[in-house]
């Protein structure tokens, strides 16, 4: 096995437990609702007592074996060992320390913060805990054109108000969809967030200019573009500009000196990699 793989499968253990700690050790010790599989295994804990990590594994098996044929052999077996870990972890080594028994609030945040990052690292080496993952994975497959995050949502959704419904329980609803969100928000920050920056679009009749000032202004590249006016036809130089917001004033600052008469527009960009970003390193596919 390579230092790389090495590498993911450190991260994939690392990910399992962090992820365990925050739905175990906060979110269930509160009864806070999560989602997915493990929601649903949860919810039969706090009935029945049933251990979270085995009824997890049992209740993905018809799952896995419908979906197998969509997700490929490397995510599908990278993914039974994440499951499996996930189980030991919530069942044997969690269960035998203490848990968070303070605010319910707290737990919410801790629990969603907490188990996005373990998620995220899960995600990052290509893998997953099975469960609804496996489902929107594969209808996606079906149905690429399909909205994967309203699939993701509904999903979610159901458990939650499963949740609320079964315990009679209307706060766990809304401390549920905080939970999600969190979660959520932190996954998406982590696999993509590190790489968000901001990007301009300066139409320009001057636009080696414009090019030489960023350069020299706030060290970054640029990229100039032909392009020609819809309606009057004139030719102008479109220059590109990946960089920081901060950056971005500057740009927009000194654009305007160089030639007033631009046209800058600003986007948000939330993923640039290359020289000069940091590149998301996913977990390796054999």
């Amino acid at each position: 096995m390579t230092d790389s793989r090495w590498k993911n499968l450190a991260l994939e253990v690392i990910g399992c437990f962090v992820s365990a700690l925050g739905l175990y050790s906060f979110a269930v010790a509160a009864g806070v609702p999560v989602t997915g599989v493990a929601g649903i295994g949860a919810i039969l804990f706090r009935l029945f007592g049933l251990p979270i990590g085995v009824t997890n594994i049992i209740m993905n098996i018809p799952i896995v074996l419908i979906c197998f044929k969509y997700l490929g052999k490397d995510f599908f077996f990278r993914s039974v060992r994440c499951m499996v870990l996930f189980a030991i972890f919530t069942d044997y080594v969690l269960a035998a320390l203490p848990v968070y028994q303070g605010d319910r609030m707290l737990a919410t945040i801790c629990g969603g913060v907490i188990g996005g990052v373990g998620d995220a690292l899960i995600y990052m080496q290509n893998s997953s805990t099975g469960g609804l993952d496996f489902i929107t994975m594969a209808i996606k497959s079906r149905h690429p054109h399909m909205p994967f995050g309203n699939l993701t949502f509904a999903a979610a959704l159901a458990v939650i108000l499963a949740n609320g419904l079964v315990f009679h329980d209307v706060d766990s609803i809304i401390y549920g969809l905080i939970f999600n969100f969190l979660s959520s928000y932190i996954i998406n920050r982590m696999m993509f967030g590190f790489n968000a920056c901001m990007m301009a679009l300066i139409v320009t009749s001057d636009g080696p200019a414009v090019c030489r000032m960023i350069g020299e202004k706030v060290d970054r590249g640029s990229t100039i573009l032909k392009g020609y006016g819809g309606y009057s036809q004139d030719g102008r130089d479109v220059v590109l500009c990946a960089c920081s917001s901060k950056q971005l004033y500057i740009i927009n600052r000194e654009t305007k000196r160089i030639d007033p008469g631009s046209f800058i527009v600003m986007l948000q960009a939330n993923e640039v990699e290359g020289e000069g970003f940091k590149r998301l390193e996913l977990g390796e596919q054999s």
